[in-house]
């Protein structure tokens, strides 16, 4: 995923701290591009700024077109997002889905991910515009989301799969094997010994124990580090009184 060729276009928006809290969206995920299908002067700078905080600059480089056509004309690949299906429409991917998807076009050509008025969503004849459909669940009773919240969602998955391609995050840690485990419960065993917690026949027990509740808990190697560490530190203060 290529940050810089990801395009947000907000079709027709009509509030202007929505399009501040939308600059804030987008910084938040490393986004910086943003086009307008409308004026500039149709919106009150003051307010734009207020949400948008330090997010300032995408506000200020932001480019004003009359459609969406226009606003795409660059961009190799361009999502519509709607709760609206249609027969044009083809599949709606999912939020994750089309960051996916995208990524690999996006390495070498710009992606759009348009966004349509807060009250009306995309039209019929905008969503035509664009080459495939976005949708991010919600529920039936309240389905409509706020312009910023979805921009903030489709941008933080798109920055999530940049994350990911880059190595800077993982789906979590690795749980250490039961290996290592051995040698965190050896190290528990020791030192209960030496500060008199049991009889050398009772060690074998106590190992059992640890092993069974320590390997239910999945450690990590910082984890497994500490324990030892404390029981260690237990031992040696003991021995010293």
């Amino acid at each position: 995923m290529k940050l810089l060729n990801v395009v947000v276009i907000l079709s027709r928006p009509e509030e202007s701290r929505n399009v501040g809290a939308v600059c804030r969206a987008m910084a938040n995920n490393g986004l910086k591009t943003l086009r307008i299908v409308g004026k500039r002067q149709d919106f009150d700078d003051e307010r734009v700024r207020i949400l948008a905080i330090h997010a300032c600059e995408i506000w200020e480089n932001a480019e004003f077109f009359d459609s969406i056509t226009e606003a795409s004309r660059d961009c190799s690949l361009v999502a519509g997002t709607t709760r609206r299906r249609g027969k044009k429409r083809g599949k709606l991917l999912l939020p994750e889905e089309f960051a996916s998807f995208s990524s690999p076009i996006s390495e070498n050509a710009k992606i759009a991910v348009v966004f349509g008025n807060e009250r009306t969503g995309l039209e019929e004849e905008e969503l035509d515009e664009c080459t495939m459909g976005v949708t991010i669940p919600s529920s039936e009773e309240f389905g409509s989301l706020n312009l910023s919240h979805a921009v903030q969602i489709i941008s933080y998955e798109i920055f999530r799969t940049y994350l990911r391609e880059q190595n800077k995050i993982s789906a979590g840690y690795t749980p250490i094997t039961l290996d290592r485990l051995n040698k965190t419960v050896e190290e528990i065993a020791e030192n209960l010994q030496k500060i008199g917690f049991f009889k050398l026949a009772g060690k074998d027990d106590m190992k059992k124990f640890w092993t069974d509740i320590l390997s239910r808990a999945a450690l990590s190697e910082g984890e497994a580090k500490y324990i030892e560490k404390t029981f260690s530190k237990m031992a040696g203060l003991s021995c010293k009184n």
